[in-house]
């Protein structure tokens, strides 16, 4: 259920809901014929190629969908679950599924599917599957080395290839979109006759064009990190956006307050955030600031979030961004912890006031050179725990 778990949809519903969707799936896939052997094999046997238009469609309406909930913050591509790659097994998989499908005439979905409205045939081939699994299982030891050989992580086609997200998608799109045109032409060269489940030209060819158009948007919906990173590179736009500032004076003022409403994110280095951690203050990253979890610390009702760096510039960055991703109640650090620790945590003090008001200042300072540093020092012992969501194991 992706974008809608747990925030929407709990994660006992999640249960509930996904019966029904695989029913209806189920249903779908009856429908289309895909519980009819003769119909997938036309796929090798070049008469029917129902099967390479459904999954090439259903391929390119999930991209997209993933691509256009990204870059509309709906979904967090980072708990997205990527299969990791194993080439050679993938390779020597694919060939077995391959002889399979021809020979069974069914895929392992499809092989459930007829099963289900009790085809002997389909019934058979889930047994074999599960005697196939079985038999894997028992000779995992045997099989280990090429299994596990060639891994290549958690890769995208687009990164092996080298091409932008936008780039690939239109590309995958375009493919498509000639592959439906080239079957037509195989289907009516093998069956000596137009394939009747496919619709006539005009309406053929309307799909086509509307599949192309799809393929367009990919470029209107560009990695939303990618172009917020740019922006902020930008002087001129950076200086453009109207961020409030936040006193050294102030900060100390509230954190020796013990003011609940302060949530400080501190975008320095894990090694300049443990020297001097400052209370209510979590260690973050920039690419933590695109994640569903780090939308959740910056979105609590009534929170002065208050951005910090080493220098104020960094801090501005990070509060842009943020402010870019729709957060709001947003502070910087005035020149971020450089300037905090010479005017709070090892103030030089003037050694004679002329006005009431410096002198009021000069005390503050001295009180909150000795306060601080005990904060921090106590702080540093408290280790604080961020909820991190993870990414659900899955996949076809």
């Amino acid at each position: 259920m992706g974008p809608l778990v747990p925030d929407i949809i709990s994660n006992e519903l999640n249960f509930v809901v996904a019966i029904f969707i695989g029913i209806a799936f189920g249903y779908i896939l009856e429908q289309a014929g895909f519980s009819t052997s003769k119909k997938l094999v036309g796929l090798f046997y070049g008469y029917d190629f129902t099967v390479l238009r459904v999954f090439f469609t259903a391929g390119i309406t999930a991209m997209i969908g993933v691509i256009a909930f990204a870059h509309f913050g709906i979904l967090d591509i980072s708990l997205i679950y990527i299969n990791p790659t194993f080439l050679y097994s993938a390779l020597v998989g694919g060939l077995i599924m391959g002889l399979g499908f021809v020979i069974g005439g069914f895929c392992p979905g499809t092989s459930v599917c007829a099963a289900a409205i009790g085809k002997i045939d389909a019934i058979i081939f889930v047994a074999g599957s599960f005697i196939g699994v079985w038999l894997f299982a028992e000779a995992y030891p045997v099989f280990e080395g090429l299994y596990l050989a060639e891994n290549w992580g958690n890769i995208t086609m687009f990164e092996v290839l080298g091409t932008s997200q936008a780039l690939f998608a239109f590309l995958l799109t375009v493919m498509a979109v000639g592959a439906f045109i080239a079957v037509r032409f195989v289907e009516a060269k093998v069956t000596g006759k137009p394939n009747e489940d496919v619709p006539v030209k005009k309406y053929f060819y309307a799909f086509v064009s509307i599949m192309f158009l799809f393929g367009l948007t990919a470029f209107m919906l560009p990695v939303k990190k990618e172009v917020v990173l740019s922006k902020v590179e930008d002087e001129k736009f950076l200086n453009s956006v109207e961020i409030k500032r936040i006193t050294s004076d102030e900060l100390a003022f509230r954190l020796m307050d013990k003011d609940v409403r302060i949530n400080i994110l501190d975008f320095r280095t894990p090694e300049q955030f443990n020297r001097t951690k400052l209370p209510q203050s979590f260690n973050m990253t920039i690419d933590e600031l695109f994640t569903k979890d780090g939308g959740k610390m910056l979105d609590v009702r009534n929170n002065i979030n208050v951005f910090i760096a080493e220098n104020e510039l960094d801090a501005m960055k990070a509060a842009v961004i943020a402010t870019e991703l729709g957060h709001s109640n947003i502070r910087v650090l005035e020149g971020g912890m450089n300037k905090f620790y010479t005017e709070i945590i090892n103030p030089s003090l003037p050694l004679t006031t002329s006005t009431r008001q410096e002198e009021s200042n000069v005390r503050f300072k001295k009180k909150a050179s000795i306060v601080i540093p005990e904060l921090i020092e106590k702080n540093k012992n408290i280790v604080v725990v961020k909820k991190e969501s993870k990414r659900v194991i899955g996949g076809c």
